[in-house]
C-alpha cells in the first residue's frame, strides 16, 4: 500500500466521528527572518530593492488542531509566497522527528502573508528567483528552520481547548487596484455585494478549556504592499505589523515573538486588492492615472498608489491598526463554537493536462483547457502598488514586433500557446523554459481541510476578489448538496505553492497585471473550482483520489549571482562593536535618538530568537530590554562603507509606552575572518537619559 495512499485512509477515517469532538490545540511561533542586507527583496522584481537592514522581523505562526483522530495544521509565514520547494523540505525534517501520520502532505497547510519586504530566492522557480540573482540559500534555510520551529513549539504545547469562529468588517483598509478589470464582471454577479473588495474579517480563536485565550487566525484580502518598492529594510508589512500589535495586546507587551499568545494575519483573496486607499495619483502632476492602462502620458512609471499615511512607514501603521483594532472587536464577542472532525485532502495537478466543461455566451457547452504557462506583456507594466520598467501598460492586448523578438530569444511560443492564452500576448513562455530548470510550475498543489462545517481552501496563488467569491458560494454549494451543510468557507491565498494569479475569465479578457500574471490562460479559475469541488466531494463521501504528479526536485539545479560575505574588517584603529556616533545626554518622549556602531556583515548571523539591538533601561537590577530589532520603534540600517567595512545606524522613536529614566542603546553581530571564522561582538552606547514631555529632569 503506498504511503499517500495510507495518509488519505487515516483522513477519511475521522469522517465517522462524532460530532461533537474535542479538540488538543497548540500554538506556536518562530523566526523566519532572512538576510537583512545584499538580497535583493522578492514581490516587486526590483533589482536595486537590495535589503540595507531591519525594521520589522518576520515570523512564522503555526497552529495546530488535534481531534484525537486527526491534525491539522495551519501556518501562516510573513514571507512573500510559499513553494513546493519549502514545503517538502519542511514536510521531510517534520516526518524525520515526528513519523508519517502526524504531519504530511494532506494535512499540513503553509501560507505566505505575501509581504513584499522580505529577502527573495527561495522558490526554485526560475521566473520568481531570477530577480533576487538567483537562488539564496540563506533565505530559504531561514524559512524552513522557522517554520518548523512554528510548528514544533505549537506540538510541544498542545493543550485541551476550544475554537470559535465569527467574523466583522474593515471598511477602511482596501481598494481595488483593477476596477476596470473587475466591473468586466456580470452585472447580475456585482450587484450581489456592496464592495468591489472583501471587507471581512474573517477569525478563528483558540482557546483553553478554562477560557484562556491562547492564539487567533484572521484572514483579510490585503496586499502587503504599505511598504512600497523604495524601501530597503525588511519588514511584514501591514499584516506583520497588525500580528505585533494583537500579541501584544494579548502578552502584556512582551516583545515581539516572544510572547505566548500567537496571532496571525494571513493572506485570502487579495490578488486586486490594495492598502494604498489614497488610490492611484500620477506622481508628475497629481491628476488621477487612466482608469484601464494605470498610465500617466503613456508611461506606467509614474502612476503609483499611496496612503492613507503620508509616508509608507505612516500608512503601514494605518493599516495595521485599522485591521487590529477590527481584529480586537471580533475577538471580544463569543462567536460560534466550532464542532465536529477534522478532514483534510490534497492532490498534485498538472495545469496544461486539465480540461472543464464550460458553457459560452451562446449556451452551448464547449470543453476547454488549462495552458503551458506563459506571462503576458501587461505582467511587466507592474501595478499601481509598483510599477514596472520600460513602457508597458496594463490592459495591453496586442503584442509589440520589438518584445516578441526578445522573447523568441528567450523562447518563442508554440502556436497552441498563443491560442490558448488568448486574449493575452504572451511575453514570457515560461511553460516552454526549461534550462536550467523550470521557469513555472506547472504541477500545483491542491488542498482542502474541514473543521467541523468550516472549510479552508488552500490556494497556490492570488484569487481575485470575485474568483475568491465564486470559489466559496462553489464550495458552499458542494457542501449543501453531499451533505446538507451549510458550511463557513475560508480562501486561504499563497498556499504550499506559488503560480501567480487566477482572475475570473471576465477579467481576463482586459489583460490588467492580474490578468496577464493568471498563467494558465483563460479558464485557470475554472478549472480551480472543478479541482477544489472534486476535493471537497470527496472529503465529505470518503471517496479516495490518487496523489497526482509530484514535481520535480530541482535542488540540484540551483544557481545563485549572490555575492557571499568573504570578510569583514574594523576601520582603522576601530573595534566591531564601536560606539562611533553617541546619543546626547537627554531626550524626551517623542524625540529620536540616533546611534552608530562599527559593525560585521549581518548576514554572518541572522540572530534568530534574537536581535541585532537592544534599547535597554536601567533598572535596580541591571539593564532590561524594552525593545528589538523586531519593534516598530526601531529602525536598524546597515552600510557598507569601504570593500569589507561597515557600520549600523540604530534608530529609536521613544513613544509614550516607554517610561522616563535611564537608557542605552546596543548593538551585537558577528564578524567574519580567514582565521578566526564568525566571531560574536557587541557593543553598547554611553547611558543617556529619557525624560517625559514636561522636562523633569533626573541626574545620572
Amino acid at each position: 500500500m503506498q504511503t499517500s495512499a495510507l495518509l488519505f485512509g487515516v483522513t477519511l477515517i475521522m469522517g465517522a466521528w462524532h460530532a461533537n469532538a474535542e479538540y488538543k490545540i497548540g500554538v506556536g511561533i518562530a523566526d523566519v527572518t532572512g538576510p537583512p542586507a545584499e538580497v535583493i527583496f522578492m514581490g516587486y522584481a526590483k533589482l536595486t530593492q537590495k535589503g540595507e537592514g531591519l525594521h520589522l522581523r518576520q515570523f512564522a505562526r503555526a497552529f495546530i488542531i488535534d481531534d484525537g483522530i486527526s491534525r491539522l495544521t495551519f501556518v501562516s509565514a510573513d514571507i512573500g509566497m510559499m513553494g513546493h520547494a519549502l514545503r517538502r523540505v519542511i514536510l521531510r525534517q517534520l516526518q524525520e522527528k515526528y513519523g508519517d501520520l502526524l504531519y504530511n502532505e494532506h494535512n499540513v497547510i503553509l501560507s505566505g502573508t505575501h509581504t513584499h519586504g522580505g529577502p527573495g530566492g527561495y522558490l526554485m522557480d526560475v521566473v520568481f528567483d531570477i530577480t533576487c540573482l538567483g537562488f539564496v540559500q540563506e533565505t530559504f534555510d531561514a524559512i524552513v528552520d522557522g517554520i518548523v520551529k512554528a510548528i514544533e513549539n505549537a506540538h510541544n504545547k498542545m493543550v485541551d481547548g476550544e475554537i470559535y469562529y465569527d467574523v466583522g468588517q474593515v471598511l477602511d483598509a482596501n481598494i481595488n487596484r483593477s476596477p476596470s478589470a473587475y466591473d468586466q464582471n456580470p452585472e447580475e454577479e456585482k450587484a450581489e455585494y456592496e464592495h468591489n473588495v472583501d471587507k471581512e474579517l474573517y477569525q478563528l480563536k483558540f482557546k483553553t478549556k478554562d477560557g484562556k485565550p491562547i492564539g487567533v487566525i484572521n484572514w483579510f484580502a490585503v496586499h502587503p504592499t504599505s511598504m512600497n518598492n523604495t524601501n530597503h529594510l525588511v519588514t511584514s508589512d501591514n499584516v506583520g505589523y497588525a500580528a505585533i500589535l494583537f500579541e501584544d495586546s494579548m502578552n502584556n507587551g512582551a516583545l515581539p515573538g516572544r510572547g505566548e499568545f500567537v496571532a496571525a494575519f494571513a493572506s485570502a483573496n487579495l490578488g486586486d486588492v490594495s492598502p494604498n486607499i489614497k488610490g492611484a495619483k500620477c506622481i508628475n502632476t497629481g491628476e488621477n492615472c487612466d482608469r484601464n492602462t494605470s498610465t500617466c502620458g503613456g508611461l506606467a512609471t509614474y502612476c503609483i498608489a499611496s496612503g492613507p499615511g503620508n509616508d509608507i512607514y505612516e500608512s503601514t501603521s494605518i493599516i495595521a491598526n485599522r485591521i487590529f483594532a477590527e481584529a480586537m472587536n471580533v475577538f471580544a464577542s463569543t462567536g460560534r463554537k466550532i464542532s465536529g472532525p477534522i478532514k483534510s485532502i490534497h492532490q498534485f495537478v498538472n495545469m496544461p493536462e486539465q480540461t472543464v466543461e464550460i458553457t459560452d455566451d451562446l449556451g452551448q457547452k464547449q470543453t476547454v483547457k488549462g495552458c503551458v504557462p506563459a506571462m503576458g506583456y501587461s505582467f511587466a507594466a507592474g501595478t499601481t502598488d509598483g510599477p514596472g520598467e520600460f513602457d508597458f501598460q496594463q490592459g495591453t492586448v496586442t503584442s509589440n514586433e520589438f518584445w516578441n523578438l526578445v522573447r523568441d530569444f528567450l523562447q518563442q511560443p508554440e502556436p497552441d500557446d498563443i491560442e490558448c492564452h488568448a486574449p493575452k500576448p504572451i511575453l514570457l513562455a515560461t511553460g516552454r523554459m526549461k534550462l536550467p530548470y523550470d521557469w513555472q510550475p506547472s504541477i500545483l498543489s491542491t488542498q482542502v481541510a474541514m473543521i467541523g462545517d468550516l472549510v479552508i481552501a488552500a490556494i497556490p496563488g492570488e484569487f481575485t476578489t470575485m474568483s475568491g467569491r465564486r470559489m466559496r458560494k462553489a464550495l458552499n454549494q458542494v457542501a449543501k448538496e453531499v451533505s446538507g451543510v451549510d458550511a463557513t468557507v475560508i480562501i486561504a491565498g499563497l498556499s504550499n505553492t506559488y503560480t501567480d494569479y487566477i482572475t475570473t475569465f471576465e477579467e481576463y479578457q482586459v489583460q490588467r497585471y492580474e490578468g496577464a500574471s493568471t498563467i494558465y490562460g483563460p479558464h485557470t479559475l475554472s478549472i480551480h473550482m472543478q479541482q477544489y469541488r472534486k476535493l471537497l466531494k470527496a472529503l465529505l463521501t470518503g471517496e479516495s483520489i490518487p496523489e497526482g504528479p509530484v514535481p520535480e526536485d530541482a535542488t540540484d539545479k540551483q544557481i545563485s549571482f549572490v555575492t557571499p560575505v568573504i570578510l569583514d574588517l574594523p576601520e582603522i584603529k576601530r573595534h566591531f562593536g564601536d560606539c562611533l556616533v553617541q546619543p546626547q545626554n537627554e531626550y524626551h518622549i517623542g524625540d529620536t535618538v540616533t546611534v552608530q556602531f562599527m559593525s560585521g556583515h549581518p548576514r554572518n548571523n541572522l540572530r534568530h530568537g534574537g536581535s541585532y539591538l537592544h534599547v535597554e533601561r536601567q533598572t535596580e537590577d541591571g539593564w532590561e530590554v524594552v525593545a528589538t530589532d523586531a519593534s516598530w520603534d526601531t529602525r536598524f540600517w546597515w552600510k557598507r562603507t569601504f570593500l569589507a567595512s561597515s557600520r549600523v545606524t540604530i534608530y529609536w522613536h521613544i513613544t509614550e509606552r516607554y517610561t522616563p529614566g535611564i537608557y542605552r542603546i546596543s548593538h551585537m553581530g558577528h564578524s567574519k575572518s580567514p582565521i578566526n571564522g564568525i566571531v560574536p561582538y557587541e557593543g553598547s552606547s554611553k547611558p543617556f537619559a529619557v525624560f517625559t514631555s514636561n522636562r523633569i529632569y533626573r541626574r545620572f
